[in-house]
């Protein structure tokens, strides 16, 4: 796995008179990392947002987001305690809970800090590709997501409940989402798989390139499929029309909810404070990121996730009379 990138640490000093023991909040002091995804998803601003958060709020955190390959490799940093904070999708979480795929033999001890938003897959091509449904897929060279994304693991899925072979029907590459808007743009690549929120900024950026006519592909057809396979982790949703540039037609798509995560030793106090966090500055959250809204009280059910929730959290929501179970 490729090593996680540090790009932007937000320092909370904590100034100590000379000769004096520390003071509570100095005894409290804790480094945070929280690993998100690629700079062209919504991992990304949202996990340098709450970084931001938490170092403001929190006496004596100094909180970091991290780049990385997206969910896979968030659950395996948790699970070799790398980092304190994950963010992944709800499927890719099962899977390292369970140990399958590509978790075999490696389960990850989680508990749930907090249900985030629906992710939404986008199959993203450009017209003049001939591309107009999942089966013009075959034969054409096609992005399914960086390795250790859950793009992919959610991508591979998709591809199967259409009755496809990732293998044998396309020529594949592994991209990220700011990497396949490019290769799209440069004509390497046909088509490309991104699961995230609304909007992307890759997906935008492509939409708003001058002589290209963004396309997305409907596929919500896949979802039924994908539940009997897997559980029912995914569900049918929508890409209003006007989300992005030059999309005229809502683009009906399978669904995932996100999730916040940490390891199941994290201490009651160290959740119950991210999750207060959370939900008692979520607005000054979503000045970075407008998804921060969907992280909803609502939102906040058991029947939305597969991992069990974590004490601290269970404490926070138990004081604001919300019913999580």
């Amino acid at each position: 796995m490729k090593a996680i990138v540090k790009t932007a640490a937000v320092i909370a000093g904590l100034t100590l008179a000379a000769g004096l023991a520390p003071d509570a909040s100095a005894q409290q002091s804790r480094n945070m990392s929280i690993v998100t995804g690629g700079t062209g998803g919504v991992y990304y601003p949202l996990g340098g947002g709450l970084a931001n958060l938490l170092t403001k709020y929190v006496p004596g955190w100094q909180a970091t987001a991290e780049v990385t390959g997206g969910s896979v490799a968030n659950l395996q940093l948790i699970g070799s305690k790398k980092a304190e904070i994950a963010f992944t999708m709800a499927d890719a979480a099962l899977d390292a809970q369970e140990g399958k795929d590509k978790f075999v033999g490696n389960k990850v001890p989680q508990r749930l800090l907090a249900v985030l938003y629906p992710n939404l897959m986008h199959v993203v091509t450009i017209e003049g590709t001939g591309i107009t449904k999942m089966s013009d897929l075959k034969g054409k060279r096609v992005s399914t997501g960086s390795p250790g994304s859950a793009t992919e693991v959610m991508g591979f899925r998709v591809i199967e409940a259409a009755g496809l072979d990732k293998d044998k029907d396309m020529r594949r590459e592994r991209l990220g989402v700011a990497e396949s808007t490019n290769a799209v743009k440069d004509k390497k690549i046909d088509a490309y798989f991104w699961v995230g929120g609304l909007p992307t900024s890759a997906v935008t950026d492509l939409g708003a390139t001058p002589g290209l006519k963004l396309a997305l592909i409907d596929h919500e057809g896949t979802v039924p499929g994908m539940n009997q396979k897997f559980g029912p982790l995914y569900a049918p949703a929508v890409i209003p029309a006007g989300t992005y540039p030059g999309q005229t037609r809502d683009n009906k798509v399978a669904s995932v909810w996100n999730l916040l995560v940490v390891h199941e030793s994290t201490p009651d106090d160290v959740a119950y404070n991210i999750v207060k966090t959370i939900f008692e500055h979520r607005d000054e959250w979503a000045q970075v990121h407008a998804e921060a809204r969907n992280v909803k009280f609502e939102n906040q059910k058991q029947a939305n996730s597969p991992i069990k929730w974590h004490p601290g959290a269970e404490k926070y929501f138990k004081e604001k009379n919300q019913n999580i179970m």
